[in-house]
């Protein structure tokens, strides 16, 4: 059993959580997402959001595996089950989850994206 447990912590990037807030703009609807890496090839991740359709979405998806990052949008699990829960199509969640597991993984640093209005 030690050894398993030893085995599930060295997957991780030292059993740290990365954590993202989103302000997904005039829905007022805000969002924090926490991912962990688990094991070599696979991410958890926690939503918290008081969007009905991005609880729906965080109460069906499981953990997210590197392959699944790099499917086609049509075929990627995490907008499959965004779609299934009604998410608007502008909505910045999806995608952020997205990003959040590619640097859980390692894939990706975490950097500030930006989508600003010009008035």
């Amino acid at each position: 059993m030690i050894a398993k447990e030893q085995k599930q912590s060295e997957g991780r990037k030292d059993g740290k959580v990365i954590r993202v807030n989103i302000d997904p703009g005039i829905c007022g609807f805000g969002c924090i997402i926490r991912a962990m890496k688990q094991e070599k090839r696979s991410v958890t991740v926690d939503i918290e959001s008081d969007c009905e359709q991005i609880q729906k979405l965080a109460d069906t998806l499981s953990d997210i595996s590197i392959r699944e990052l790099f499917l086609p949008l049509s075929q990627n699990p995490i907008f499959q089950i965004a779609e299934r829960s009604r998410c608007h199509t502008a909505c910045p969640i999806p995608s952020s989850i997205a990003k959040i597991a590619e640097v859980a993984l390692g894939l990706a640093l975490p950097k500030d994206v930006l989508l600003k209005f010009d008035e």
